[in-house]
C-alpha cells in the first residue's frame, strides 16, 4: 500500500521536508499514550497466501518510477530531498556511520539507490523480490562502479551479511511484511549492520490506531505506535523519529525513524 487514490501536485521547492524537532516529543507522547487496536490477521510468523498475494498484484506493475509509486511520480523529488536532509543529519551523528556500504531494500527498479543513496556510499546493493523490477535494476541506474550486488528475494526471507552495511534503507516495503516476519527481519538487519550502522525506515503510518489491510496489493499500513512497539521487541532503538512534510494531501502520513541496536 503506497499512497490512497487522491491526487495533487505541488511545486517542490528547497525548503526543510521534515518535522526537525529529533524528538518529536508530542508525537511520541501522542502515541504512546493512545490506545492501540492490535487484532488484525497478520499475526502469524509466516503467511503464504498473504506474500504469493503480493508477489501476483506487483509482477502486473510497470517496471517504471510512475508504476512503483503507484501514479504518484510526482512525489519523487520531494521524497529524495528529504531523505538527503535525512542523511546529511545522519551522518552528524557520534559516532557517525560510514560511507562504504548501503543496502536498499525493497528497491523497485532503483529510484531511491539512483537519486539517493549513491550520493552518499562508495556501493549500493539491492534487495528487490520482483524480478521484472530487478532485472529492470543495471538499465535504470546506467553504468557506474558504484552499483553492488542485486538480490532478488522477499525480505521475509532475506538475510544481510554479516557487518556489511553502514545504512540499511527500507522504504515503502515494510507494510508487506507481516509483524513477526519485520521483527525478525529487522533482527537480521542488526547483525547486517557495520560498527556505527544505522537501520532508516521511511513508511506511511495509518491515521488511527487500527492497522489498515490492503487487500489488493496484500500489505497493510501500521500506526505509528504499533512500529514503535515492534522496533523495540526487535531489540532497536530510536535516534531519530522523523515525519514528512509538504506531500500531496490525501497521502498516508509517512515517518522516518533512524534506529541503532540496543547495544550499541
Amino acid at each position: 500500500m503506497d499512497f490512497t487514490s487522491v491526487k495533487n501536485s505541488e511545486n517542490f521547492g528547497e525548503e526543510v521536508c521534515f518535522s526537525e524537532d529529533p524528538t518529536l516529543s508530542e508525537i511520541v507522547c501522542e502515541v504512546t499514550g493512545s490506545k492501540l487496536e492490535l487484532s488484525h490477521d497478520l499475526k502469524p510468523s509466516r503467511d503464504e497466501e498473504f506474500y504469493e498475494k503480493a508477489k501476483k498484484y506487483w509482477s502486473k506493475i510497470p517496471a517504471t518510477v510512475d508504476g512503483i509509486l503507484g501514479g504518484f511520480s510526482e512525489v519523487s523529488p520531494r521524497d529524495i530531498q528529504s531523505s538527503a536532509q535525512l542523511l546529511n543529519q545522519i551522518f552528524r551523528l557520534n559516532p557517525r556511520p560510514g560511507h562504504c556500504r548501503a543496502l536498499d531494500c525493497g528497491a523497485g527498479i532503483g529510484r531511491v539507490t539512483k537519486h539517493l543513496l549513491m550520493r552518499f556510499f562508495d556501493k549500493v546493493d539491492l534487495v528487490e523480490q520482483n524480478p521484472q523490477f530487478a532485472d529492470q535494476i543495471p538499465r535504470y541506474i546506467g553504468k557506474t562502479e558504484k552499483l553492488g550486488e542485486i538480490y532478488t528475494e522477499g525480505l521475509q526471507d532475506f538475510t544481510p551479511q554479516e557487518g556489511r552495511y553502514d545504512v540499511i534503507w527500507t522504504q515503502w516495503v515494510l507494510g508487506h511484511l507481516t509483524d513477526d516476519d519485520l521483527v525478525e527481519f529487522w533482527r537480521r538487519c542488526i547483525r547486517g549492520l557495520a560498527r556505527h550502522g544505522v537501520i532508516v525506515m521511511k513508511e506511511n503510518t495509518s491515521s488511527s490506531d487500527a492497522v489498515e489491510v490492503d487487500m489488493e496489493d496484500s500489505s497493510v499500513t501500521r500506526p505509528l505506535r504499533l512500529i514503535r512497539v515492534l522496533l523495540r521487541e526487535a531489540g532497536l532503538r530510536e535516534l531519530r523519529l522523523l515525519k514528512q512534510q509538504n506531500m500531496p494531501k490525501g497521502l498516508f502520513p509517512i515517518y522516518m525513524i533512524v534506529m541503532r541496536p540496543n547495544r550499541h
